[in-house]
């Protein structure tokens, strides 16, 4: 059982029965309910493709591995959460190891295709998960990236991992995870019923499935699942998620953030709940505007997104393999320096 437990009060997040960031202010906006978070979805990865596999070769001259990898990112989250980070982004099938990436042949997933699970990835879950309830952070867990997918030999099959994946959950008691359901739902999915035209069918098994299970103020899960583009969440997803996810990647300017979010609260389905964006790749963090500005300013939580763009070095970006997970480049530095002041950390 985690010390540390996820809940939901309104509009707020709640950690331990209290907000985060209770009474805090940041240039006269509230920043309390907050979940302050970062896209680091390869903390769990082990490609399976051994043609791609020597692509993620470490610059010292070692082979991937999913330990080193593992335990590099156990190793940085102390610091994270000492710059005010209050949660993490991980996911059971990963993300692009190349950020944007239309050809993605590499094998990133800890599920097989009858949506039984793979214990190395459960180990490794389970790592994680233990060392953000140390250290008072959540855990916001996505099941399903688009294009790996592909594994999936059913819509039943999907259903399973789902069921599967909440009760080792539930076995364990993993009292500081958020569900994530899908990453970018948006997109087209290998199985349907992932996608947001049905989004609403597994945000509400994960929920039912969960139901009195947890030691939570809910006694389940928190469901959500995220989608791509600038538009207005649809009825079925927002009215079935506990917590609206959104993403700031196809905004153009700190303006398209907060027409993005007032758009969704203008729906006339919308119900007070959360706001989170939990991947954002503008930056900025040296400007008095920018995306991270905007979202505290209409009173939600946001999301870092950083990958290793076209000749970046090894120190950059979180989700490019291999990676490094300290804060080392100007990118990190900047963001985790403007979160530090924010939260006062």
């Amino acid at each position: 059982m985690t010390r540390t437990v996820v809940s939901i009060e309104g509009t707020k997040f709640l950690i331990n029965g209290s907000p985060t960031h209770a009474s805090r202010e940041w240039n006269g906006h509230s920043i309390e309910g907050h979940l302050f978070n970062s896209r680091m979805v390869q903390a769990l990865s082990d490609d399976e493709n051994p043609s791609t596999r020597g692509v993620w070769m470490y610059p010292d001259g070692e082979e991937f591995s999913a330990e080193r990898n593992l335990r590099e990112f156990l190793s940085a989250l102390k610091d994270y959460r000492a710059h005010g980070l209050d949660a993490i982004g991980i996911n059971m099938q990963a993300g692009s190891p190349q950020g944007y990436s239309v050809v993605q042949p590499w094998v990133l997933t800890g599920f097989n295709g009858d949506g039984s699970l793979k214990r190395p990835w459960l180990d490794r879950l389970k790592q994680v998960i233990d060392e953000c309830d140390r250290l008072g952070m959540v855990v916001i867990l996505g099941l399903f990236y688009w294009k790996q997918t592909r594994i999936f030999t059913s819509e039943e099959a999907v259903r399973k991992a789902v069921i599967n994946i909440v009760d080792w959950l539930a076995e364990h008691d993993a009292r500081n995870v958020l569900l994530e359901i899908g990453n970018e739902v948006d997109l087209p999915f290998a199985q349907p019923n992932i996608e947001a035209a049905r989004g609403d069918e597994l945000i509400k098994l994960a929920q039912e499935h969960s139901a009195g299970k947890f030691n939570t103020p809910s006694k389940r899960l928190m469901v959500s699942t995220s989608l791509a583009h600038p538009k207005p969440v649809n009825q079925k997803i927002m009215s079935s998620a506990d917590f609206l996810l959104l993403h700031g990647n196809g905004t153009h300017h700190p303006d398209s953030v907060r027409l993005m979010i007032r758009a969704n609260r203008a729906q006339e389905y919308h119900r007070p709940m959360p706001v989170m964006i939990n991947e954002d790749d503008h930056f900025d963090f040296d400007k008095p505007d920018n995306n991270f500005v905007a979202a505290i300013g209409e009173d939600v939580s946001w999301g870092y997104f950083d990958y290793r763009m076209n000749r970046e070095r090894y120190e950059d970006g979180f989700q490019s393999l291999p990676v490094d997970w300290t804060i080392s480049s100007v990118r990190k530095k900047a963001f985790f320096k403007l979160l530090k002041e924010v939260t006062g950390a």
